[in-house]
């Protein structure tokens, strides 16, 4: 014990003197909380601007572009006559959408026959692109229902009973977990996690890399023991700022208590620390791991299994997504901590990055017993 004890003071002191380690492990970690969330502070895209020609004239197509313009997704900016002073407007960026209603799309509504409206929106954004049809799509359908109850009661029907006819299996959609529909709390929860492990690996491969002539003399286990309980200290303060703090700074729906979300962030500290560990005993320098690290940033964004759903991936991709520590913490993370789900709950997450912790940490030591 007293050898670990002396790796692990040895190493804390390293974190806080080599300016690498030290400027990814706390100024990295300060940087990343300040600047990354801000792009999605809004959650949700707003008033996108839409232009619309009216071929009708018409009572019910003025209602249907009022009814658009009320909605909270888009913004009629634009009611141009003609269909090429449109496809102009969304060429300089001025909109983001073309809506064309057709000449007699009043008197087809009233004959009961199809009355199609057009949609042209640009799908080179996909949350944009969602906005617009979205809203078109959802008041075109009411105001069609309007339209065909309204000629139902005229001819007889009962009010109730052309309300059910037109509209048989109503939905009523509730968000649970995320009432605002935003993109920052489906995305950021995610986010912080991808953050924290890699800064965690960046830190802990600079560390492990970086000339140490007075190391003390301790054994390969000693020695992982040591300084897997180093960098558990400054983590000790980046994790409750990232899990807990930074959530309620921004608003991200939190339903998770603290110990539990503490609890199953350990394993993912140790199995990050350790992999972080291999990577400096493979790579020997401190800009190979900085390459390295930087090379499979990206790639493992999209194994995270919330930019690209895992069910559509390969086997052997979803393997290697298993590896990645990441992986299982923002499955479990994201159910403990935004959808206050206790740890019973998620036990196959949080056992699986146990075992990724005495993997790594294993291979850890025989990498040190090599050298």
């Amino acid at each position: 014990m007293r050898a670990v004890f002396a790796v692990f003071r040895h190493e804390l002191r390293r974190i806080f003197t080599v300016r690498p380690a030290f400027a990814v492990f706390i100024l990295g970690a300060g940087i990343y909380a300040a600047f990354y969330p801000q792009p999605y502070v809004n959650e949700a895209l707003r008033n996108v601007p839409i232009v619309v020609v009216d071929r009708d004239g018409t009572s019910s197509s003025r209602e249907m572009v009022r009814r658009l313009d009320a909605t909270s997704d888009v913004s009629v900016a634009l009611v141009l006559p003609d269909l090429p002073s449109a496809q102009r407007a969304v060429y300089e960026r001025a909109v983001s959408g073309i809506l064309l209603i057709p000449g007699n799309f009043e008197r087809d509504l009233l004959h009961g026959r199809p009355s199609p409206v057009a949609l042209y929106a640009d799908a080179g954004y996909f949350l944009i692109y969602q906005r617009i049809t979205g809203a078109v799509s959802a008041v075109a359908r009411t105001l069609g229902a309007e339209v065909e109850s309204a000629r139902l009661v005229g001819a007889g029907v009962d009010p109730a009973v052309a309300g059910a006819v037109v509209d048989p299996m109503p939905l009523t959609a509730v968000p649970l977990f995320n009432p605002q529909g935003g993109y920052a709390t489906y995305l950021l929860p995610a986010a912080f996690v991808l953050i924290l492990q890699q800064l965690l690996l960046i830190g802990t491969g600079l560390l492990g890399t970086t000339p140490d002539p007075d190391r003390p003399r301790a054994g390969p286990l000693a020695t992982v023991a040591g300084k897997h309980m180093a960098y558990l200290v400054p983590e000790t303060l980046v994790l409750p700022f990232y899990l807990i703090v930074l959530p309620y700074l921004y608003e991200v729906p939190r339903l998770g208590s603290t110990v539990t979300i503490l609890l199953f962030a350990l394993p993912f500290v140790l199995a990050v620390s350790g992999l972080g560990l291999i990577a400096s005993a493979v790579f020997r320098t401190p800009l190979a791991v900085q390459l390295a690290t930087a090379a499979v940033g990206l790639p493992v964004f999209f194994l995270a299994g919330f930019a690209w759903p895992p069910e559509a991936m390969p086997e052997a991709v979803r393997l290697i997504a298993r590896l990645l520590p990441s992986t299982a913490a923002i499955d479990g993370l994201v159910r403990v901590a935004q959808l206050g789900a206790p740890l019973s709950e998620v036990a196959e997450p949080f056992l699986t990055l146990w075992a990724l912790a005495g993997l790594y940490s294993a291979i850890a030591i025989a990498l040190a017993f090599r050298r």
